[in-house]
């Protein structure tokens, strides 16, 4: 990725997206769940880069509430409208947000994957 803060804008809590190495980045972002909220420090990976047709998205991060982990493998292939963008991926989360908002976790996982296409869409 040539410029993070394309990637960190479309992230939904992203507050900053610092380059560590090449394609490694240090994240701070905000996340709220219910009445659950807190900042999280961690770290974001693009691995298994398959250009032009996808790369993998690896989410870790760390905060007061808990932890989570996510990753994500985004494929893309060519459509009369542009490009037409899969994706498929998996989050754990632990700590006091997983005792607390389980039930939650699933849609607020969607929403969040939904502000981030739409976002990067425009």
């Amino acid at each position: 990725m040539q410029d993070p803060t394309v990637l960190a804008s479309c992230m939904p809590g992203c507050e900053s997206l610092e380059e560590t190495a090449p394609d490694e980045y240090r994240m701070k972002m905000k996340m709220a769940l219910a009445s659950l909220s807190g900042a999280f420090d961690g770290h974001v990976r693009i691995v298994d880069r398959n250009p032009p047709t996808g790369f993998k998205l690896i989410v870790e991060g760390k905060g007061k509430l808990g932890f989570m982990k996510g990753e994500g493998l985004l494929t893309f292939s060519p459509s009369n409208a542009g490009t037409d963008v899969a994706y498929e991926g998996d989050v754990q989360i632990g700590g006091t947000m997983a005792a607390v908002g389980q039930r939650l976790i699933d849609g607020t996982a969607k929403m969040m994957i939904k502000k981030f296409f739409e976002k990067l869409a425009s």
